[in-house]
């Protein structure tokens, strides 16, 4: 890989000669811990700085000893990919006392180590906090002892914390996700999408129980992922009389000829009394009042363990990162920080201000202010919760709103996994909006052939968790037929177009905006929703499918590289998808532990792939037995996969040999992972918000008239904001021939994925957190927590 000439890594007061920084791991465990360990550790040592393991937790650093022992490059590899935490976790209650905390600060002190960077929930980093202020006054008990030098108390005069959050709740204030989250809903999806089937066979309801303690995050997002029937969570308990409702709600549903109910319950589920509500409590409710042949099942532990998601070893490699930054950056004053995530974007937040937030959702409900606590939980959970009010439950056709307003959707391009979801999303916002909705089979070639049909709230149920593209796709532009298709516009009076999918979607849009001048039927709103494993598109950071592709990748990476253990030394050669755009090839890199990714945004020559050579042929000697490189399909014309597969077979020989795999169209297939159900979902209902506001504003004398730049957009998210973006706009920023945006804000992670495969590069720091406070609302147009 050519190393980047941009910036230095760091400004000098930002080098960590001699610093020591030990991490642990404490609390409950969850996916992507060992990724943000080994994070640690690799920049830690880049930096020059000492790491070390603390081992089981606060435990370890109480007893000392062999519980904190140095870590080193070789000690971190193959562990990426194992769930849990390989350095131990132990609730500690020796650590809670006085003498505890004395004991480890001993410990500590007499090892240089002043820089801590503990991965835990909020007991885990308040318990760090009072250590951290605690430390002067530890230090002074310790040289009145004489178990240390007064000179000691000098030089080691503040401990700097730095905090990263994992826990499968997400019940943290302050971050849109913590460690361990996705893969949390990973495991609780693929348990319910395999339910789904049985319980389809035999008519049954299933009630499930899914972790998350006093936070309903785990059972609200996984009923939008599978449009659950109904979710009970602690934060929002059902209004009285829920029961009946509830059961009037599933007997609807199988009325409408759906042969399965779901319904989740998150194990701290309450009503308005505080009383808990059961699994056993709802089954035997729906058993009694409908007869409905009913089980329970209760995922427990299953949800906690397995192989972390790419986008949680992503996340805990991020932050890992930062809180390394973070600790070369503290001073005596710098108040304990948590590296969180906002949107796209890392941001540290004072540790403490997180706490107390947390804190204040479980007073506001035991105070009974259940709409306070759902706010408190951060603008994320309260667009989640209205998201699934709004979709899983139909209002009577007496309450909806008359629009007289028709919408059509349709996909366009290659399929992309979340499709189905973000159509089902804006059918039945449509309808709930008081439009009739439209689908378009086939993308543009459907549309110029007529095949347009109106498509009602049941057509859509069961939609989200299918992969591909139920409507149809193609490539098809509307260029060629924009008469045809004004026609069949005219024919169904279509008023509104939502338009899902990839560069041709967006190429779509433009063409008919053009078209604008000739063919007043295109004079609508207009909105493209961004859908392509790619994630070529421009405007928008991530785009639906792209996360589905990625762990399919990852996935496979996992088990190429497993096949060769026990082997000699092998290095595997991988071609992945994505035109032009690089992007699955670095962030599965980078989620996979890659060697090297080569992409055709950052030229190489035979003398770049030459040092690659070198520099794994120097690692298998030494410390690695598996070597991974990643080549995106389009890279370079003459340096093809086969090419790069015989180099490093004959370069390679006698230190390892090579095998080479073409992952093909399975990164496009399987069932869409939480992250793009949710996504796609999401976007889709604010997609459909934002048409409803345009038809409304630009219906005047009878009819639909938009001409202007801002009625033909294409809603992405950019960093920390969702932004509804002109199409026209992105024109510049688009480089047409190659299908890419000109500027991409993933290639910032390539330099990270070479510092974490032990290249010596440069890292820009530029987009690096900076301290922030806590804030209980973000702006309303900054919701880049939709996400997930």
């Amino acid at each position: 890989m050519a190393q980047p000439d941009t910036k230095k890594i760091f400004f000098e007061n930002l080098s960590g000669a001699g610093k020591a920084i030990a991490v642990l791991t404490s609390g409950g465990d969850a996916q992507g811990m060992n990724a943000a360990v080994r994070a640690v550790v690799r920049m830690g040592t880049y930096v020059g700085a000492k790491v070390y393991f603390i081992r089981e937790g606060y435990q370890g650093m109480v007893d000392g000893g062999e519980n904190i022992i140095e870590a080193t490059w070789e000690s971190v590899s193959s562990m990426l990919q194992v769930g849990g935490t390989v350095i131990g976790s132990a609730r500690c209650k020796d650590f809670r006392t006085h003498e505890g905390r004395l004991k480890a600060a001993l410990n500590l002190v007499k090892l240089g180590i002043t820089n801590l960077c503990v991965i835990g929930g909020d007991g885990s980093l308040t318990g760090a906090n009072l250590f951290r202020e605690e430390w002067s006054g530890l230090l002074a008990e310790l040289v009145e002892q004489g178990s240390i030098e007064r000179q000691s108390v000098e030089t080691y005069s503040a401990l700097h914390i730095v905090g990263m959050v994992g826990s499968i709740d997400n019940d943290f204030c302050g971050t849109d996700m913590t460690i361990g989250t996705d893969s949390a809903l990973h495991r609780i999806i693929e348990v319910v999408d395999a339910i789904m089937t049985t319980a389809q066979s035999h008519q049954r309801t299933f009630v499930l129980e899914v972790m998350g303690r006093h936070c309903g995050y785990l059972a609200l997002v996984s009923a939008l992922a599978c449009g659950a029937d109904w979710v009970l969570i602690p934060e929002m308990p059902p209004e009285d009389g829920w029961e009946e409702k509830m059961c009037q709600k599933l007997s609807a549903n199988r009325a409408g000829m759906k042969r399965l109910n779901i319904i989740i319950v998150a194990e701290g589920a309450i009503d308005r009394n505080n009383k808990a509500i059961t699994t056993d409590c709802i089954k035997d409710l729906v058993v009694k009042c409908l007869g409905f042949d009913t089980r329970v099942t209760i995922l427990g532990h299953v949800q906690r363990g397995g192989t972390p998601s790419a986008f949680d070893r992503i996340l805990a490699s991020r932050m890992g990162v930062e809180a390394v930054l973070a600790l070369l950056e503290t001073t005596a004053n710098t108040p304990a920080c948590v590296v969180s995530l906002s949107g796209n974007q890392s941001v540290r937040l004072p540790l403490m201000e997180c706490v107390q937030m947390t804190q204040e959702v479980q007073k506001a409900m035991d105070e009974k202010k259940f709409e306070e606590a759902v706010k408190l939980r951060g603008r994320s959970f309260e667009n989640n919760l209205k998201t699934y009010k709004l979709l899983a439950h139909r209002k009577p056709e007496s309450e909806l709103p008359v629009s007289n307003f028709n919408v059509a959707v349709l996909n366009v391009g290659a399929p992309a996994a979340g499709m189905n979801a973000a159509v089902r999303s804006a059918v039945r916002v449509g309808i709930s909006e008081g439009h009739k909705m439209f689908a378009v089979s086939d993308g543009f070639e459907g549309f110029y052939k007529g095949q347009i049909k109106e498509i009602k709230w049941a057509d859509v149920g069961g939609w989200t968790g299918q992969g591909g593209s139920l409507l149809g796709t193609k490539r098809t532009l509307p260029a060629k037929h924009v008469g045809k298709i004004a026609e069949q516009m005219r024919t169904h009076n279509i008023n509104a177009l939502l338009v899902i999918g990839g560069f041709e979607a967006l190429e779509s849009l433009l063409q008919l905006y053009e078209a604008r001048a000739t063919y007043e039927e295109f004079c609508i709103p207009m909105c493209m929703l961004p859908a392509t494993i790619s994630n070529n598109v421009p405007g928008t950071d991530l785009s639906i499918g792209a996360d589905t592709a990625l762990n399919a990748i990852v996935e496979t990476c996992d088990r190429i590289k497993q096949s060769a253990s026990g082997t000699k030394r092998r290095v595997f050669i991988i071609e992945t998808m994505g035109g032009y755009c690089g992007y699955l090839a670095t962030v599965a890199g980078l989620a996979a532990g890659a060697d090297a990714a080569y992409i055709y945004e950052e030229p190489f020559d035979i003398r770049d792939l030459q040092a690659n050579v070198e520099h794994l042929t120097e690692k298998m000697k030494t410390s690695i037995q598996r070597g991974l490189v990643l080549r995106n399909e389009n890279s370079n014309e003459n340096y093809t996969t086969d090419f790069i597969y015989q180099l490093y077979s004959e370069e390679g020989k006698g230190v390892f040999d090579c095998r080479k795999n073409v992952l093909g169209h399975m990164q496009q297939g399987g069932a869409p992972s939480p992250f793009d159900r949710n996504f796609g979902t999401k976007i889709s209902a604010k997609a459909m918000q934002w048409v409803t506001k345009k038809l409304v504003e630009t219906f005047r004398q009878g009819r639909v008239f938009a001409n202007t730049e801002d009625s033909c957009c294409l809603l992405g998210m950019r960093r920390r904001a969702l932004v509804f973006q002109p199409v026209v706009q992105l024109k510049g920023e688009t480089d047409f021939v190659h299908r890419i945006p000109k500027e991409q804000w993933w290639l910032k992670l390539r330099p990270l994925m070479k510092i974490l495969a032990k290249y010596k590069t440069s890292y820009d720091v530029s987009d690096s957190g900076q301290l922030e406070h806590v804030v209980h609302h973000l702006p309303k147009d900054s919701d880049a927590s939709v996400a997930m």
